[in-house]
C-alpha cells in the first residue's frame, strides 16, 4: 500500500529541522546506502565519479526512485519509510529540482514558467504569475518574462529553472549538474549568482555534481560518493587537504600514497619505496603533494632534496598552462612544468629522469 496524501503519510518525527535520511536503494548489481544529513541553511554537495550513485541519491531524496530500506525525514516529518510501507508521493514532497536540461516548458513563457510550480500548489493565476515576476525580478531577468525557453540563453534558462523551483518555497532544493551545460564563459558568471542565491535560500540545498570547482565554489560541505557509498565528507577545504581516495586526490589535483610511518619517514604499501615527511607520525598514514612540487633532473642531482626518485616518462598532457608529466617507476607520479621546462629536458615518453620533492612540500596525515 503507497499512501498519496502527504498530511495523513508524514509521520512525526524526533528531529529538528532539516534533512535526516539513510538513503538505501537496490538496483540490480548497485547498491546505494547512504547517510545524509543537512541542516537549514545548508548547501551540501554529492560529489562522485561516473556510477557512484548521486544521480540514484537525488531521485531518491526527489520521491522519483523508491528506497528499498531507510528513511528520509525533512523538517522532522517522514516522507518515506519502507519498513513502515510509508512513500509520499514526489507531488506532494516539498522539494523543488532543478535539472541537467533544466526541463522548461517550450510553450510556456519564461513567466509562465516560473508561475507553473505555484498554479500547481493551488495559488490562483493572478498570483502566481506576481509570484513568479517577482522571482524573474530576483534573477535579474525581468526583461525576459516574456520570452519562451528557445530565446533564452544557457544562463538565462538556468536561471529560469532555479526560480521556478524556489517559486513553490521548498524546504529541499535539489540541483542535479546545475551547471553542465553552460559554456566555460558563462558558466563562470551563472555560478557567482548560484552562489549567492543559495547563500539566501533558508532551506536545505543538495547539490550533484561531477565538478570540483562548483563543489567548492557552492557548498558548505562535500559528501565524496564511490560505488554507493560514503567515501569522505567534510568542509571543502578540509577534502581538499586532506584526499582519502585516488578519485578524491585526482579532483583536487594532488599525488596521494598510503603507507605506513616511522617518524618523518613513510615506508609506502606494497614496497620498500619511502617518503620524507616534516609531519613526525606513527602508524597508518596518508602522505599528499601537489604535482607542482615535483622538480625533474635529466641527471641525478647533487640536491637538498630528501626524497629522490629514479623514474620514466610515461605520457605528457596540457594542463592549464603547464604541461603535466606521466612518471613510472618506484614511485608513479605525476608532475607539472612549464612548456621551457619540458623543452629543456627534452622529455618524451620512455625518457629516464630523477624526480626530487623536498620534505616541507608533503603533507602526511593518519588514514
Amino acid at each position: 500500500m503507497t499512501n498519496t496524501d502527504t498530511s495523513p503519510t508524514e509521520k512525526a518525527a524526533p528531529h529538528t529541522d532539516g534533512l535526516d535520511a539513510r538513503l538505501v536503494v537496490d538496483r540490480g548489481g548497485f547498491r546505494l546506502d547512504l547517510r545524509l544529513t543537512a541542516a537549514p541553511g545548508e548547501v551540501v554537495a554529492l560529489l562522485g565519479p561516473n556510477g557512484a550513485g548521486k544521480t540514484t541519491a537525488l531521485r531518491a531524496l526527489a520521491g522519483l526512485t523508491p528506497l528499498t530500506e531507510g528513511a528520509l525525514r525533512l523538517d522532522g516529518r517522514t516522507l518515506e519509510e519502507p519498513s513502515h510501507r510509508l512513500r509520499t508521493p514526489p507531488e506532494h514532497r516539498p522539494v523543488g529540482v532543478v535539472f541537467q536540461d533544466y526541463l522548461l516548458f517550450p510553450h510556456l513563457t519564461a513567466l509562465d514558467n516560473v508561475a507553473f510550480g505555484p498554479r500547481c500548489h493551488g495559488v490562483p493565476k493572478a498570483e502566481a504569475r506576481a509570484q513568479a515576476a517577482d522571482w524573474l525580478d530576483r534573477m535579474g531577468l525581468t526583461d525576459r518574462a516574456g520570452a519562451r525557453p528557445r530565446a533564452l540563453s544557457g544562463g538565462q534558462a538556468q536561471r529560469v529553472a532555479l526560480a521556478r523551483a524556489l517559486a513553490t518555497r521548498p524546504r529541499l532544493l535539489l540541483l542535479d549538474e546545475p551547471l553542465a551545460a553552460l559554456d566555460a564563459r558563462t558558466r563562470l558568471d551563472v555560478r557567482s549568482g548560484l552562489r549567492r542565491h543559495l547563500a539566501d535560500f533558508e532551506a536545505v540545498a543538495v547539490l550533484v555534481t561531477h565538478d570540483p570547482l562548483d563543489a567548492m565554489v557552492l557548498a558548505d560541505r562535500l559528501v565524496v560518493v564511490e560505488d554507493g557509498r560514503i567515501v569522505q565528507e567534510g568542509a571543502p577545504a578540509d577534502i581538499s587537504r586532506r584526499p582519502r581516495t585516488d578519485y578524491i586526490a585526482s579532483l583536487v589535483g594532488l599525488n596521494l600514497y598510503q603507507g605506513r610511518a616511522d617518524g618523518h619517514t613513510v615506508t609506502l604499501d606494497g614496497g620498500t619505496t619511502t617518503i620524507t615527511t616534516t609531519e613526525d607520525l606513527t602508524g597508518p598514514v596518508f602522505v599528499a603533494f601537489p604535482p607542482a612540487a615535483v622538480t625533474l633532473h635529466r641527471d641525478r642531482p647533487d640536491s637538498s632534496a630528501r626524497n629522490l626518485w629514479r623514474l620514466e616518462v610515461a605520457g605528457m598532457e596540457s594542463h592549464g598552462d603547464q604541461i603535466r608529466v606521466d612518471l613510472t617507476g618506484e614511485l608513479p607520479l605525476l608532475a607539472d612544468l612549464t612548456t621551457a621546462a619540458v623543452a629543456e629536458l627534452s622529455l618524451h615518453p620512455g625518457r629516464p629522469v630523477w624526480a626530487t620533492l623536498k620534505a616541507t612540500q608533503t603533507h602526511a596525515y593518519p588514514a
